[in-house]
């Protein structure tokens, strides 16, 4: 009941915003990006590309709104903006003469209406997987959220190879949007239906790339501006991003936070690892419980070392978020005690795991990625996984 009364304060909220901003999406070519995993990235690609053809493009996620040159922070920890603030952004979109705008589009703001009025010409998936459980209950409902994006779309960019693709598919052809499907094997578009190098690792930046390639097709965008695009692309803050000090190991902070994201990038690393994976992770506080042994075991099963620490808490102890996760990381049967550590302050915990790295080793940082706070019991903090890592490194290099 609770969570209807803020569903309806939301859709009030967002009807007043587009009549108050006077509808601001209506000149706009909006494109919306949802799924579990990639959609910060594939958000970025894709106004690569649009730039590349010489439109005019924004960008909303949960990077922060990108209007040219000009940032514009979004608030801490949000992805998608509440109402009044998107269509605010939308109008200074409008108003400053771009034609196109990409946002990331998620669960929450698709079921909390914050969206509404933004007359998408075109919904793109990147995958879904079970996160959020703690909103949405069940993955049914999670991917009934995600389906929200797709009812007033012309077109419809579907990850043939994810396990939603079925349901979505159904129900989209109910709603007589066209639909265009990417995936490595049996799609529309396929790495040899449309071939590109890419300086991002792992299999799933293959499909955030295709992901983006599709929806610039649908937009009659060439192949050869869409691989231009996708080649000079090198990656997201937080996104996989390797800390440099010259040292003889690799450091490497990403913002994976979901068990999916955790299995992708850890393969990722190790697939360019001669020696060991340390993992220095946490799981939010006052978030979706059932993952953080989910994750602890994946983690377990693919890294060497695991040190356990902090990322938001929010207002709960952080003794019982690493608790549940080291009930994974020991059902993964790997790790033993002396490769296991839990060490609560982030700043030690990535200390520790640089002062053991030996040449060869990689260091994987997961959770905060891009942040630049972080919220312990109730309050935000400066922060940075980034800042973090260079400083242990020249002090270990001291």
């Amino acid at each position: 009941m609770v969570r209807k009364i803020k569903n309806l304060f939301h859709l009030i909220l967002a009807f007043a915003a587009v009549i108050f901003y006077r509808f601001p999406s209506a000149n706009l070519t909006v494109i919306g990006v949802t799924g579990t995993d990639g959609k910060t990235t594939t958000v970025h690609l894709l106004g690569a590309i649009l730039r590349e053809a010489g439109l005019k493009v924004a960008t909303i996620s949960t990077l922060g709104a990108f209007l040219g040159s000009d940032k514009i922070s979004i608030g801490l920890h949000v992805t998608t903006p509440n109402p009044w603030l998107l269509q605010k952004l939308l109008r200074q979109i409008a108003d400053q003469g771009f034609t196109h705008v990409v946002l990331e589009a998620t669960s929450h703001g698709l079921d909390q209406y914050r969206l509404l009025g933004c007359n998408f010409k075109v919904g793109a998936l990147t995958n879904v997987t079970k996160e959020h459980l703690d909103y949405h209950g069940t993955y049914e409902n999670y991917l009934k959220a995600k389906e929200k994006l797709f009812r007033h779309v012309k077109i419809a960019v579907l990850n043939r190879d994810d396990k939603s693709y079925p349901y979505l598919a159904s129900h989209i052809t109910f709603h007589k949007s066209r639909i265009i499907t990417y995936g490595l094997k049996d799609a529309d578009f396929m790495p040899e239906v449309c071939p590109f190098k890419t300086k991002l690792a792992g299999e799933y930046n293959l499909y955030n790339c295709l992901a983006a390639v599709s929806v610039a097709q649908s937009l009659g965008i060439e192949q050869e501006v869409a691989r231009k695009a996708i080649e000079k692309f090198s990656g997201l803050s937080g996104r996989l991003e390797e800390i440099d000090e010259g040292q003889d190991f690799k450091v490497f902070v990403d913002f994976a936070h979901t068990p999916a994201a955790f299995e992708e990038v850890l393969k990722t690393v190790r697939g360019q690892t001669k020696g060991e994976i340390i993992h220095v992770f946490g799981c939010t506080g006052e978030r979706d419980k059932s993952k953080r042994p989910m994750m602890g075991k994946i983690s377990a099963g693919l890294s060497d070392k695991i040190i356990l620490t902090c990322e938001d808490t929010y207002r709960e102890e952080p003794e019982e978020i690493i608790t549940a996760i080291e009930d994974g990381v020991k059902k993964g049967g790997k790790i033993e005690g002396k490769s296991f550590w839990k060490v609560a302050d982030r700043q030690e915990a990535i200390q520790k795991a640089i002062g053991m790295a030996k040449n060869g080793d990689t260091i994987i940082i997961t959770g905060v990625g891009h942040q630049r706070t972080l919220n312990l019991k109730g309050s935000e903090v400066p922060w940075s996984d980034q800042k973090a890592a260079r400083e242990a490194i020249k002090e270990r290099q001291k």
